[in-house]
């Protein structure tokens, strides 16, 4: 990632779930936070968010799930991004998600899930950390 360059994210809603006001006042506290964000809305498969993170050149990629269709998307979602070598972009989840499918969720390649009760302050602070972290790392290869 370029020095300037603020952090692009890609907020998406997957499969059937019509709920989006939690992924809206995430999208709203990041664009505070300096953070450019993309929403494209409800309701987009697995590849259109794999070929928005593409088109969009995203640094992260967060998640949203209430309907409890998280551990059969974020597969799918996973597979997307690595078809369109995507693997870099980090990626999130967050929303209605049980305790015991974190550790599945982070095998499949999920950095972090944030659950209801998170602050909005602590994503930002995990973002602007991790992808401040990665960025060194490129930078020393």
């Amino acid at each position: 990632m370029e020095p300037n360059r603020r952090i692009r994210v890609l907020l998406a809603k997957t499969g059937l779930d019509g709920h989006d006001r939690g992924v809206k006042l995430v999208a709203r506290h990041l664009m505070e936070s300096g953070m450019e964000v993309i929403y494209p809305g409800l309701r987009s498969t697995p590849e259109q968010i794999a070929a928005a993170a593409a088109q969009e050149d995203v640094d992260v990629l967060g998640l949203s799930f209430l309907a409890g269709d998280h551990m059969a998307l974020v597969p799918r979602v996973m597979e997307a991004l690595r078809a369109r070598s995507m693997a870099h972009v980090m990626v999130l989840a967050g929303g209605i998600i049980l305790q015991r499918e974190i550790p599945e969720l982070e095998r499949m390649g999920v950095a972090r899930v944030f659950l209801p009760g998170t602050t909005l302050d602590s994503v930002v602070a995990f973002i602007k950390d991790r992808v401040k972290a990665n960025t060194e790392r490129e930078q020393k290869k």
